[in-house]
C-alpha cells in the first residue's frame, strides 16, 4: 500500500490506542493538522498525553478533544488561549508539564535526533528546574531536560510528494518538522500532494523516511487565532 490514504479516519486506523503519547504540529490554530484531530476525536481514543506548543482554543484544533475529556495530559509551552484548558487543570482533571517554548522545541528535535537528554540555563534557579538534576559547565549552572518522543505525531504541510517528502510553508514551518521525526509513527496532511520528483531536493525540509501516511487537505480551514482590525483612515 502507498502512503496516501483516502481521508483521515483511513489514515489513523489501527494506530490509535487508549493512553497513547501523540505529538501534535502546529503554533496557535497556524499549521494544526485539523482534520487528523478530527479524526481522533471520532475514533473515542482517551487517555491521551499530546505534546504540543498549546492546546488550540476552545472550539477548535486540540480544544475538540479537550472538549470531549479525550487528553489526560499535555506536554505544552503556550495555554493561554483555551479558557477550557485552565478550568481542566485548575479542576484536576487535566495534568501539565509546563515547559519554556525553546526547551520544548529542542526536547522534540532531540528526540528525533535519538538524543535522550540535554543541559540547558534555561529555567535555572526557577520552579522548572525542581526535581531535574543540576550541572555545572564552565563556571553556569545548567538543568537537564529528556528529549521527547511519541507514539503518533500528527503534521501539516503545505506541499508533499507520494513519497512522504514534505515542504512547510511560512508560519507553519514551526514545530512540525521536529514532530514528524520525533514519533514513531507520522501521518501527514497535505495541502497539495504531487508526484515523486515534482519537488526540488534542495527545498525538502522533511525528508519523506519519516512519513508513513498521508491524506490530502485540499480545503484546510486556516483560521485566525486573534483578529486584530482597524479603521480605515
Amino acid at each position: 500500500m502507498g502512503k496516501v490514504y483516502a481521508d483521515a479516519n483511513a489514515a489513523v486506523a489501527g494506530v490509535l490506542k487508549d493512553g497513547m503519547v501523540i505529538m501534535s504540529g502546529g503554533f496557535g490554530l497556524c499549521g494544526i493538522a485539523d482534520l487528523l484531530i478530527g479524526a481522533i476525536k471520532a475514533s473515542g481514543v482517551k487517555n491521551l498525553t499530546v505534546i504540543s506548543n498549546n492546546a488550540g482554543i476552545d472550539g477548535a484544533g486540540l480544544g475538540l478533544l479537550l472538549e470531549t475529556g479525550q487528553i489526560k495530559k499535555m506536554i505544552s509551552s503556550y495555554v493561554g488561549e483555551n479558557k477550557l484548558f485552565a478550568e481542566q487543570f485548575l479542576s484536576g482533571k487535566l495534568e501539565l508539564e509546563f515547559n519554556p517554548q525553546g526547551t520544548l522545541a529542542e526536547r522534540i528535535r532531540a528526540g528525533g535526533a535519538g538524543i535522550p537528554a540535554f543541559f540547558t540555563k534555561t529555567g535555572y534557579g526557577t520552579v522548572i528546574a525542581e526535581g531535574k538534576d543540576v550541572r555545572e559547565f564552565d563556571g553556569e549552572k545548567y538543568i537537564m531536560e529528556r528529549g521527547l518522543t511519541a507514539d503518533l505525531s500528527i503534521v501539516h504541510a503545505w506541499k508533499g510528494d507520494t513519497e512522504g517528502n514534505l515542504i512547510y510553508r511560512k508560519t507553519a514551518r514551526n514545530f512540525n518538522p521536529m514532530m514528524a521525526s520525533a514519533g514513531r509513527m507520522t501521518i501527514a496532511q497535505v495541502e497539495h500532494i504531487v508526484e515523486p520528483g515534482a519537488i526540488d531536493p534542495d527545498h525538502i525540509v522533511t525528508p519523506g523516511i519519516f512519513v508513513k501516511r498521508m491524506i490530502l487537505a485540499k480545503d484546510a480551514a486556516k483560521r485566525i487565532e486573534q483578529r486584530t482590525t482597524r479603521k480605515r483612515a
